[in-house]
């Protein structure tokens, strides 16, 4: 099996990632809730573009991923900004040097964590969405 053919991995683990950033929110975990919220985004995208492109980006900003995808697929007015939003969520949830002071998992609330679940829930109804009509075709 080649690499282009292994996109449905990377939607797998990307189902599985938003799965698990829902279970941590029950559990209170809210800074490791937002990066697996931002994480199932950036492997859903990359499995489209694996799909879709036939290409493998090696960057971690959704938002960048979703500009990419939008020269080839209509990507949905807010989608980006909603990127955006989860590309907050990349690096400051887990390395303390992003913060003055403190671990980072003491700067992020529940709020923070439903607002990128919230976030994630729609980049991967708009890939769920893709997936689904080119299969159709």
């Amino acid at each position: 099996m080649s690499s282009y053919e292994r996109w449905i991995d990377w939607w797998e683990e990307a189902l599985d990632d938003l799965a698990t950033a829902k279970d941590l929110l029950k559990l209170h975990r809210y800074s490791k809730a937002c990066f697996f919220s931002h994480q199932a985004c950036e492997k859903a995208l990359k499995a489209l573009m694996i799909k879709e492109m036939n290409r493998y980006e090696l960057i971690h900003s959704v938002a960048e991923l979703l500009k990419r995808l939008n020269k080839v697929l209509s990507v949905p007015e807010g989608l980006i900004r909603k990127g955006e939003i989860l590309d907050k969520f990349y690096i400051p949830t887990r390395y303390p040097n992003t913060w003055p002071y403190g671990a980072p998992y003491k700067h992020f609330t529940g709020e923070d964590a439903e607002l990128a679940i919230k976030c994630a829930e729609e980049v991967i109804k708009f890939v769920k969405g893709v997936i689904e009509r080119k299969s159709t075709k």
